[in-house]
């Protein structure tokens, strides 16, 4: 009994980015300082959107503002610009209507791992552009634009779950990337 109670939470338990921020690398570049970034968001957005309830997901300040769940699903948009930006690829409409919280969430961290692993590895970022159709707007757009717009977000996530009455875990570091071991 206890062996099937073990294996079913380690299913469900599965291991994500960013419960930690990695390991910083040894030398600054600039693939190393945008990875650095998305790392940080990774890391945010990880403990802004675990362990949310359906009320959590429901929530909003007020009937003209996002709830919880569609901030969320910005986010995923934002987050499928930055990783489509490192791996070469035009931007197009992403249909998650059928994903569920989870999925969403955990689509969220791949994508932003993914973008920081390949550019921790680029000597030129440059190359990284943003694609949308004919145009190609510059890696520095994703500093203040996708980037930045998730980094925001994943703020408004903190506030609306503690508005909601499920603050972020107290054990969280945002200063050193970590949590406080119990």
């Amino acid at each position: 009994m206890i062996s099937t109670l073990t294996f079913a939470q380690d299913v469900s338990e599965e291991k994500l980015p960013y419960y930690e921020v990695p390991d910083y690398p040894e030398t600054f570049t600039a693939g190393t300082m945008a990875a650095r970034m998305i790392d940080g968001l990774g890391f945010r957005f990880y403990w802004a959107s675990e362990g949310l309830s359906e009320r959590d997901l429901v929530f909003k300040p007020d009937d003209d503002a996002r709830s919880t769940s569609e901030t969320i699903d910005h986010i995923l948009d934002l987050s499928y610009i930055i990783v489509n930006s490192t791996l070469l690829k035009a931007n197009g409409k992403n249909d998650n209507s059928n994903m569920s919280y989870s999925d969403k969430r955990k689509q969220v961290l791949i994508n932003l791992k993914t973008a920081a692993d390949i550019l921790k590895n680029s000597a030129d970022i440059s190359k990284f552009k943003i694609i949308f159709g004919e145009n190609e707007i510059p890696f520095w757009n994703q500093v203040n634009g996708p980037i930045a717009d998730a980094i925001w977000h994943c703020g408004q996530l903190a506030s609306f779950r503690r508005s909601s009455g499920n603050p972020i875990n107290p054990n969280v570091n945002h200063f050193r990337g970590t949590v406080k071991k119990q």
